[in-house]
């Protein structure tokens, strides 16, 4: 059972799906939770290159937390609609693993930062509210490396994460589809960057998913067995270890076997899930009051604080460029996915003189989008500015050139950074709108082209792109577009009339 085609239809048809996500986002402070090593690049760096005694587990040394950690939980509670406790207290969460300097994890678990958030989701079939039931202060564990050579194994361990603060988002099992997990982690996402306090980079491993999976019998209320997929550190993993896993549950039941809950992991190269342990419940992991650190109180004027200097949020900002420059939903959707982008595309737009914001709209979702994917650059770090590409709409809505040869234009805007008025001149690509060359070249066409006309009277009219295509090639792509429609209708209605 692979998890994919019809055993998806199956489960769809029989069961309910219902998932909740906990979502780890390590937290863009410049140094650690509890001390003030710096917090470096791990996929960079040198391993254990921002260690000291309080993330290295020394006996004897005491954390401070870090305020600055704080505030970013206190952002992100107040995007999801959360209720930020005033008191809020750390805890030790026992369990022993290599990469666990201390052999506990300084995290929240009774008495948490935030609770009782929301967020709302778009689907196809509409907007769907996800619940969250809490956000929690934490400190990331260390990193290790396995390795395997004839010599034996071994696992080598670095701590330049280990005390990174981390924020652990926690929704309610309202998702039922894998749809509805990808819409909330990617907009949990879009939050996290335009707060300024997550990266959203999932190579660098800065947000990881953890998925509670179960199914129910369609119509059910009762919630089935659930298991916890760890560690998932891609969209594309998280969505495919999901499918499999309700695939797999509903084959189970089927078979008339049961669904044990477990911890699994998720075997990327085999595409399945696998046991790492039975699951753990919260009493497992011995919770008790972290005895160095007091209460953490949140007063209600700094929460206020925090709340005046938030800035637009994805949702809100998707709205207004809807309404202020009537853009269609999906492109409004596209352009605020990232800050950057959103910012690059309100830039060009006031920078406009004739062309339309939905136009400025149209090339950065298509040909800058384009030039972003094939470069891997970063929108900001591009040679053409916002008001360069409004320089060349306006050029093309001027008339200036057209739009095939401003996708050269701008080609070489990329290239060489050069304006657009630049290129065109250097190149020679302005538009050609002298009525009696496009004239001359028309008939010049019809004319060679004597057999084809002959079709074109006989009704076969779809060859009138035929000629315009031709006219074009032969005027270098320059010619006006709306020159060579005309004068190739007028050519065209007098050989028809013979």
């Amino acid at each position: 059972m692979d998890g994919t085609g019809c055993d998806k239809i199956h489960y769809i048809m029989q069961y309910e799906a219902v998932i909740g996500l906990e979502v780890h986002a390590e937290l863009a402070t410049q140094t650690k939770m509890f001390c003030g090593c710096r917090v470096v690049d791990t996929t960079t760096s040198r391993p254990n290159s921002s260690v000291c005694p309080v993330c290295a587990g020394m006996p004897g040394t005491l954390p401070v937390l870090n305020r600055r950690a704080v505030e970013y939980g206190v952002r992100v509670a107040l995007a999801l609609e959360c209720e930020v406790n005033h008191t809020s207290i750390f805890a030790r969460k026992n369990y022993f693993y290599p990469d666990l300097p201390k052999g506990y994890q300084i995290s929240q678990y009774e008495q948490p930062l935030a609770e009782n958030g929301r967020l709302v989701i778009d689907t196809s079939e509409g907007e769907r509210v996800i619940r969250v039931r809490r956000a929690h202060l934490e400190e990331d564990t260390g990193k290790l490396t396995h390795i395997t050579d004839d010599g034996g194994d071994c696992s080598l361990v670095d701590l330049n994460r280990a005390g990174v603060p981390l924020l652990e988002i926690v929704s309610e099992p309202d998702m039922h589809s894998v749809e509805e997990v990808r819409a909330y982690a990617t907009g949990l996402r879009a939050i996290l960057r335009a707060l300024g306090v997550n990266s959203g980079n999932m190579e660098k491993g800065v947000m990881r998913f953890e998925a509670n999976v179960s199914i129910r019998p369609a119509g059910s209320d009762q919630l089935g067995t659930r298991v916890e997929i760890k560690n998932l550190n891609s969209f594309r993993a998280m969505e495919r270890a999901i499918a499999y896993e309700l695939a797999r549950q509903a084959s189970l039941l089927e078979n008339g076997e049961t669904v044990s809950q477990e911890t699994l992991g998720w075997d990327e190269p085999n595409q399945r899930t696998y046991v790492q342990r039975s699951k753990e419940e919260a009493h497992d992991y011995r919770y008790f009051p972290e005895p160095d650190i007091p209460p953490l109180a949140v007063e209600a004027d700094w929460i206020a604080q925090i709340r005046q200097r938030m800035p637009e949020l994805p949702r809100d900002k998707t709205r207004r460029l809807q309404q202020q420059y009537g853009l269609i939903p999906a492109d409004a959707a596209i352009l605020t996915s990232e800050s950057d982008i959103a910012a690059y595309f309100e830039d060009c737009a006031a920078a406009l003189k004739q062309a339309s914001a939905r136009s400025a709209a149209n090339w950065i979702t298509g040909e800058l989008f384009a030039h972003l994917n094939s470069t891997g650059a970063e929108i900001t770090h591009i040679r053409v500015s916002p008001q360069s590409l409004a320089e060349l709409l306006d050029i093309i809505e001027a008339g200036g050139i057209n739009q095939n040869t401003a996708k050269t234009v701008l080609a070489e805007m990329l290239a060489s950074g050069s304006s657009a008025q630049q290129v065109i001149s250097e190149k020679g690509l302005a538009q050609v709108t002298d009525t009696g060359f496009i004239s001359d070249l028309v008939k010049e066409v019809l004319t060679t082209n004597q057999k084809e006309l002959a079709s074109y009277l006989a009704g076969k009219e779809t060859l009138a792109n035929w000629f315009f295509g031709q006219v074009m090639s032969a005027a270098g792509g320059k010619a006006s577009p709306a020159v060579l429609k005309e004068e190739l209708e007028k050519q065209l209605t007098e050989a028809r009339r013979g």
